[in-house]
């Protein structure tokens, strides 16, 4: 079901799979630096059938079909994100059990929620090549997409999901990576405070992060974690991997609620 929801005064898309929220856990899924809704395609859905839990999909500001984003975005953004927006949109949703579901920025944003919030709500977590700190393969990779955004048919490729939102969307991902500051950013001070257990995934080819991401993820986080490293995988395991990773993620869901 495709609807909206206004959340710290912008107008959100959102999409529900599965029960709602009064009658089951939710899966919350936070997308991308260039993703939205639609570019999770089927995953959630698929996800939400195969565990019987509800699933809550949607679009930050600046992507997909929500609200735009005013930019330039402060370097802050992902905390602004985790602290605030996200706390809001669960309470407004009316989600009472909650698994978080972040892919790359939006796995940052979750680890940000989960370790600087109460995040009452929170089960469990699981993130998809999430970032705790700014490598140098990450900014390479973002340089060679802000070429490709300038000189090939990158623009048009992505307006097909963003409309009108495109350069919002790629500038207020793009622009703040590539930002000299931005080397600075870091969120291992969340790591600890995180009180619910996480499932870490990582592809072996990822081309924005090492290693380096995933392993001091699982040797910080607060209360354990489990890492899955896919081979033949690049930087969207649910797109690259998509059997094994739907496996690991209903696999861990499962021994959440399991333990409750």
């Amino acid at each position: 079901m495709h609807n909206y929801l206004t959340i710290c005064g912008n107008r959100l898309e959102t999409e529900w799979h599965g029960p709602p929220p009064e009658e089951a856990p939710t899966l919350v899924f936070l997308h991308e630096g260039l993703g939205c809704i639609a570019l999770w395609k089927d995953f959630p859905a698929r996800l939400s059938a195969a565990t019987g839990y509800g699933a809550l999909v949607y679009s930050r500001s600046g992507y997909g079909h929500s609200d735009p984003c005013e930019l330039p975005r402060p370097i802050r953004f992902m905390h602004d994100e985790g602290l605030d927006v996200l706390p809001e949109l669960i309470r407004t949703a009316g989600i009472r059990e909650c698994i978080l579901i972040g892919h790359s920025d939006g796995g940052s944003v979750a680890i940000i929620y989960a370790g600087g919030t109460p995040a009452i709500p929170l089960r469990g977590l699981i993130t998809e090549a999430a970032h705790v700190f700014c490598e140098e393969i990450t900014v390479r990779s973002i340089q060679k997409a802000k070429s490709a955004y300038r000189d090939s048919n990158m623009r048009r490729k992505l307006e097909k999901y963003h409309g009108a939102n495109t350069d919002c969307a790629f500038r207020g991902w793009n622009d703040v990576w590539l930002h000299p500051e931005f080397v600075h950013w870091n969120l291992e001070e969340y790591l600890p405070g995180i009180r619910v257990p996480m499932l870490v995934i990582q592809g072996e080819d990822d081309e924005y992060g090492t290693r380096a991401q995933p392993e001091a993820i699982v040797s910080q986080a607060g209360a354990g974690a489990e890492l899955v490293m896919l081979p033949d995988c690049g930087h969207s395991p649910h797109r690259h991997q998509e059997t094994a990773t739907l496996e690991a993620m209903s696999c861990f869901i499962s021994q959440v609620f399991d333990l409750r």
